[in-house]
C-alpha cells in the first residue's frame, strides 16, 4: 500500500501523482489555443480523474500562459471540476523583453502581479499552492514575506512552496516566512540519479561529478516538505522511446523495466514512477504527458510496491556501475 504524501497534511485526499500541464494549450508562440486544444485537455483531465489523479501542476510561463488559459476555459465549461482538483502554479520567471534578458523576479510587485494573472487565466478565485519557480539571486526576504502575507490575507493563495531550490535556500527563505513551505519541485527520475548518487558516494572522489546539492532530500523530509519530481518519466527512455545509440545501461534498464512491468501486469510507465515513489521521502511524480492513454498508464504506479531488491536492481542497472 502506498504511504500518504506530505501534501496530504494540507489536502487529505490529494493524489500521490500529479498531472503537469506544460504541454497543453498549443505551442510556445503567440498563436491562440484552439477548440482542439480544449478537447485535448478535457480528455486528459477525464483520464486523470479515472486514474485517481487530482493534483494539477501549472506555471505562468507554460506555453506562454496558454496552458493556464485553456485550463480556465475547461473550468468555464465544467465548473464542477474546480472542486475535484488541487491546483498548483508557479511564478518568478520572466522571458526576454524590451527591459532586459530572460531573468528571475521574486519582487513583491511581480509575485502579486503574477498571481493576479494566474487566477484570471485559470478562472479561479484561489490558488491551492504557489511555487517560486527558480531561485532569484536578487531575492529580498522581506519582499517575498510581504507578498505571501498579502496573498494569504486576500484569500488568493492557500499555501506556498518552491521549485529547483537547494536546502539552504529553502531554510533562508523559511526563516522570514510565517507560512511553511509545503513543496519543492526538483528534476528526479530513474535516469537522473544525482539525487541518489550524491548520498551513496558520500566522502568519495567519485561523488565530485554529481550535480545535486547535498541535503535537499533530507531537509525536505525533516521539514515535512513535499518533494515533487519533474522529468520523472525520463523522457520515455524506459517506456517505449527508440533507444538507437543509447548507452548500454539505458538499454539494460529499459529491458528490466519491461520485465518488471510484465511481472506486475502494469505499464512500463508504472514501474518507472513506482521506483521513485518507493523512496521513503514519498516523492510525488509530476507527469508531463498530454496523452490520455499514457496518463492512465502512469496511474497504474499506485498498484506497484517494489521490493528493496527490485528497487536496487533498477537503481544499479541505471547507474551502470556497482554500488561503492
Amino acid at each position: 500500500m502506498m504511504k500518504s504524501i506530505p501534501l496530504s497534511n494540507y489536502f487529505p485526499s490529494v493524489s500521490s501523482i500529479g498531472l503537469g500541464c506544460m504541454g497543453f494549450g498549443g505551442d510556445w508562440s503567440a498563436e491562440p489555443f484552439t477548440p482542439a486544444h480544449i478537447t485535448e485537455l478535457h480528455q486528459a483531465l477525464d483520464a486523470a480523474l479515472e486514474g485517481n489523479i487530482n493534483f494539477i501542476d501549472h506555471a505562468d510561463i507554460y506555453t506562454l500562459g496558454k496552458a493556464e488559459a485553456v485550463f480556465g476555459e475547461v473550468l468555464k465549461q465544467r465548473p464542477e471540476l474546480r472542486e475535484q482538483f488541487v491546483i498548483q502554479s508557479k511564478c518568478g520567471i520572466k522571458f526576454d523583453d524590451d527591459k532586459g534578458p530572460a531573468r528571475y523576479d521574486f519582487s513583491k510587485s511581480w509575485i502579486t502581479q503574477s498571481v493576479e494573472g494566474i487566477l484570471a487565466r485559470l478562472n479561479i478565485e484561489q490558488l491551492d499552492i504557489l511555487l517560486l519557480h527558480r531561485p532569484d539571486p536578487l531575492m529580498e526576504l522581506d519582499d517575498v514575506a510581504e507578498a505571501f502575507n498579502q496573498l494569504i490575507e486576500q484569500g488568493k493563495v492557500k499555501h506556498f512552496g518552491v521549485s529547483n531550490m537547494h536546502d539552504y535556500q529553502m531554510a533562508y527563505l523559511q526563516s522570514g516566512l510565517q507560512q511553511p513551505l509545503v513543496a519543492n519541485q526538483l528534476e528526479m527520475s530513474l535516469r537522473n540519479l544525482d539525487w541518489l548518487n550524491e548520498s551513496v558516494n558520500a566522502g568519495m572522489s567519485s561523488g565530485t561529478t554529481n550535480h545535486f546539492s547535498p541535503g535537499i532530500v533530507e531537509y525536505c523530509r525533516s521539514n515535512n516538505v513535499q518533494i515533487q519530481a519533474w522529468g520523472c518519466l525520463a523522457q520515455g527512455l524506459f517506456s517505449g522511446r527508440n533507444l538507437d545509440g543509447q548507452p548500454e545501461n539505458v538499454i539494460a534498464t529499459a529491458n528490466l523495466v519491461a520485465m518488471m512491468a510484465a511481472e506486475f501486469n502494469v505499464s512500463k510507465e508504472a514501474i518507472v514512477l513506482a521506483w521513485l515513489m518507493r523512496h521513503p521521502a514519498n516523492i510525488q511524480p509530476i507527469i508531463g504527458t498530454t496523452n490520455p492513454q499514457r496518463i492512465q498508464a502512469c496511474a497504474q504506479a499506485t498498484k506497484v510496491q517494489l521490493s528493496r531488491e527490485q528497487w536496487y536492481q533498477l537503481y544499479v542497472t541505471s547507474r551502470g556501475e556497482r554500488m561503492p
